[in-house]
């Protein structure tokens, strides 16, 4: 029974943390209009997938961001077309960080605060880092081999998309490090952290 209790509980924080991602990126986003109708945009919703990663695990934070940033894109005129590439990218963001805060560092098993710090902020790092890198390269192919796009209008659709990556991965370490950091404490004493992955 128990087990079976901490699986609805798993289920339901990632509920509610894929919730964030999607209000996060639909309502706290700057969009930047591009040519062809397309569009970038400044947002946070990568944090809370980091965020996610970090306080359930790579599976079910990876999860939370998939499917909260998917419906996000889906509802979105501009983005509906975007809404596979955003799964799998954002299920890989949760994937990486996991794998690095919980199976590398095993943050979940320390109390040394310093050490989970560091580890949080690698981790976070590794996981935007992914996809600063992999966002644009995979929206280049897909714009132009999946939505038939000329190849020099993917090229510049991908810049741009590189410099906004970039700047909302720097923004999401930034919140991710104070907003896992200050809550960690709380969430240790209910036992509602990730001890082993």
């Amino acid at each position: 029974m128990e087990n079976r209790n901490e699986t609805v509980l798993k289920w339901a924080q990632t509920a509610l943390l894929a919730a964030l991602c999607f209000v996060t990126f639909t309502f706290l986003q700057i969009k930047i209009p591009m040519p062809g109708g397309d569009a970038t945009s400044l947002h946070i919703g990568n944090a809370f997938c980091v965020l996610a990663a970090l306080l359930l695990g790579g599976g079910y934070g990876g999860l939370a961001g998939a499917v909260g940033m998917t419906i996000a894109d889906i509802l979105d005129p501009v983005y509906i077309v975007s809404a596979p590439k955003t799964f799998v990218l954002k299920l890989c963001i949760g994937l990486i960080t996991g794998l690095v805060a919980h199976k590398i560092a095993k943050i979940g098993q320390s109390t040394d605060q310093k050490y989970i710090f560091k580890w949080s902020v690698i981790a976070s790092i590794c996981g935007l880092g992914f996809n600063v890198i992999f966002d644009p390269l995979v929206g280049y192919f897909y714009k132009q081999i999946v939505l038939g796009q000329p190849q020099e209008m993917a090229s510049v659709l991908a810049k741009w998309s590189t410099m906004t990556t970039f700047v909302n991965a720097v923004v999401s370490v930034i919140l991710v490090a104070v907003i896992y950091n200050v809550l960690r404490p709380a969430l240790a004493k209910a036992g509602l952290l990730v001890q082993t992955e």
